[in-house]
C-alpha cells in the first residue's frame, strides 16, 4: 500500500512540474541584452535613435540630402548614378507582441515534448498501480465450479488434464491404488479430493511462477522457463523447483467438480512420489 501511495505522489508531482514548465513564456523573438548593447555601440555619437529625433532635425537632414543630390546633377552626373546618402540613424527594435506572434516553433516543440512526457509518466503510473493492485484469480475467489465429471473424464481419455482457465487449475485423476501412500503425505483437505479420484493443481510453477503445461509425450508437467518437471499428480521429479505443484481442496457435488481456489495448499516436498509414474515418452524440456 505504501508503494502505491508513493507512486501516486510522484505521478502528481510530475504532472505539476510539467504544467509549471509548460506555462513559462518562451524568450524567442527578443534580442538579448548583449545584442542590444552591441547595436547601440555601433551608432555614431551624434546620431539619435528613431523616435527621439526632433522634426527640425529630420527636415534639416532631408534638405541636406536634397542639396547633395542637386549639386551632383549640376556637376553633370547622370541621374541614374546619383546616390543619396542613406540616413545613418539605425532602426530601433520594437518587441513583437506575443499575442500577435502566437506560438513559436520552439514553443510548439517544447510543449509537444512536455505533453509526451506527461502521457508517458501517466501511463507508467497507471500501469504500476494496476500491477500492485490485487487481481482476480487464485486466492481472491472462493469455491468455483470448474466443470462436470463427464468433461473431466473425456479429457482424461485423451491423455490430457482437464483445464479451467478461469480458476487457473488443472484437474487430474488420482489412482485409487496409491491412496495408502498419499494418506501419509497429504493433509485431509487434499486427501479428501484424492479419495474421490481427483487432484486440483494450481497452474503456476513453484520456481518462478511460469504456467506449466502437461506434455503429451512424457505425460508429465514440464516448465518451459527453467525445466522443472512434475509427474501427473504434480509431485516434483526434476529441475530447480523447491517442491511439488501447489494445489487446491476440491470436491464432487451433483456431478460437478468444485474447487476452493481461495485455499491454496503448498505442494508436497522434494522426494514425494506416491504414484511411481515414470515419463511415458521423451521429455519436451
Amino acid at each position: 500500500m505504501e508503494i502505491a501511495i508513493a507512486i501516486a505522489v510522484l505521478f502528481v508531482l510530475a504532472v505539476v512540474a510539467i504544467l509549471v514548465i509548460g506555462r513559462q513564456r518562451s524568450t524567442t523573438g527578443r534580442l538579448s541584452r548583449e545584442t542590444v548593447k552591441s547595436d547601440h555601440s555601433a551608432i555614431e555619437p551624434d546620431a539619435k535613435p528613431e523616435g527621439e529625433e526632433s522634426v527640425e532635425e529630420e527636415a534639416e537632414d532631408a534638405r541636406a540630402r536634397a542639396d547633395e543630390a542637386r549639386r551632383a546633377i549640376e556637376a553633370g552626373a547622370p541621374l541614374g548614378e546619383v546616390e543619396v546618402a542613406p540616413s545613418k540613424t539605425p532602426a530601433v527594435y520594437v518587441p513583437v507582441d506575443e499575442e500577435e506572434l502566437g506560438v513559436t516553433r520552439r514553443q510548439f516543440f517544447n510543449r509537444s515534448i512536455l505533453a509526451g512526457s506527461g502521457i508517458g509518466l501517466g501511463a507508467f503510473g497507471v500501469a504500476s498501480l494496476a500491477f500492485l493492485w490485487p487481481s482476480g484469480g487464485a486466492g481472491s475467489q472462493t469455491k468455483v465450479n470448474v466443470g462436470s465429471e463427464a468433461d473431466a473424464k473425456t479429457a482424461f481419455d485423451s491423455k490430457i488434464p482437464f483445464y479451467n482457465a478461469g480458476a487457473k487449475v488443472y484437474i487430474v485423476a488420482y489412482p485409487k491404488a496409491d491412496l495408502p501412500k498419499a494418506r501419509k503425505v497429504y493433509n485431509d483437505l487434499i486427501f479428501s479430493g484424492m479419495e474421490q479420484g481427483y487432484v486440483a493443481l494450481y497452474q503456476k510453477c513453484v520456481h518462478l511462477g511460469c504456467r506449466v503445461p502437461c506434455r503429451e509425450s512424457s505425460q508429465w508437467f514440464e516448465c518451459p522457463c527453467h525445466g522443472s518437471k512434475y509427474n501427473r499428480v504434480g509431485e516434483k521429479r526434476g529441475g530447480p523447483a523447491p517442491r511439488g505443484l501447489d494445489r487446491f481442496p476440491m470436491q464432487v457435488s451433483g456431478g460437478n467438480i468444485i474447487v476452493d481456489t481461495g485455499n491454496l495448499q503448498i505442494g508436497p516436498p522434494i522426494g514425494t512420489d506416491t504414484t511411481g509414474q515414470s515419463p511415458e515418452g521423451a521429455p519436451c524440456v
